[in-house]
């Protein structure tokens, strides 16, 4: 898979996407990212590439030439066109399913904004989506464009060392993922729960779904559904009053 970052600050995005677990597979070509200066398609003598809003208003707005010019000299027309995503708090919040989904394309490009916006008109031209990461404001689309990165390379086959890594966590099978402990099994005072050091694996994954669960239930019970729970799943929540007994 190809992702690209269409930023002012390649930089920036480089030293992320170079750390860690997506260091290593961009190392190893398990995926392959490339980070773009929009500004080297500015076309003028300083490289300039905002400009005053029509209509009056605070702040300067990214033009569309320099952002169109960056994108068309990344894309070549004998291929299907790459999916391209603008990073926008006016966007869908991104989700783990969106993640999902994302990793099974070939190519993703991802435009980040930046100062008051985008000329809305190359918006209309070249992007596929928008996405936020929720209702608040950045200064740029780099650390949306960065989250969003990291969390497709995830998904990638041989990115993690097994799918159990991911498969797990929260969010991806709709549930928060259980309290994880480590050495020492005493710590401060706090002991390790004992049904962790039993060595019995069925009592281990039993305590890790109702730990889900209940975290699911307190913290975000917007992302239970009644339609994906099993039956054990119901009963328990049926026995914590989060729902009404079968009839």
């Amino acid at each position: 898979m190809r992702i690209d970052i269409l930023t002012l600050f390649p930089a920036m995005c480089e030293a992320v996407m170079n750390e860690s677990i997506i260091g290593r597979a961009r190392k190893t070509g398990k995926v392959e990212i490339v980070c773009t200066n929009i500004r080297d398609f500015a076309g003028n003598k300083h490289n300039k590439v905002d400009d005053m809003p029509y209509g009056g208003g605070m702040g300067m707005v990214m033009a569309a030439d320099p952002i169109y010019n960056c994108y068309q000299s990344l894309y070549d027309r004998d291929e299907p066109k790459p999916h391209l995503i603008y990073l926008s708090p006016k966007g869908k919040t991104f989700c783990q399913q969106r993640a999902v989904e994302l990793s099974r394309l070939d190519r993703v490009v991802l435009l980040c904004g930046h100062y008051e916006g985008v000329d809305e008109r190359v918006l209309e031209e070249i992007v596929d989506e928008e996405i936020s990461l929720g209702d608040f404001v950045l200064t740029g689309g780099e650390l949306p464009a960065l989250a969003v990165a990291d969390a497709i390379c995830r998904m990638l086959p041989g990115v993690l060392s097994d799918d159990l890594c991911f498969t797990e966590e929260s969010h991806f099978a709709g549930l928060l993922e259980y309290p994880q402990y480590t050495r020492p099994a005493v710590w401060h005072e706090k002991s390790v729960p004992q049904v962790l050091l039993s060595g019995d694996h069925a009592k281990v994954d039993a305590w890790r779904r109702a730990q889900s669960l209940t975290l699911t239930m307190r913290r975000r019970p917007d992302l239970l559904n009644e339609k994906t729970l099993s039956a054990d799943d119901k009963k328990f929540l049926q026995k914590q009053k989060i729902l009404p007994e079968s009839e």
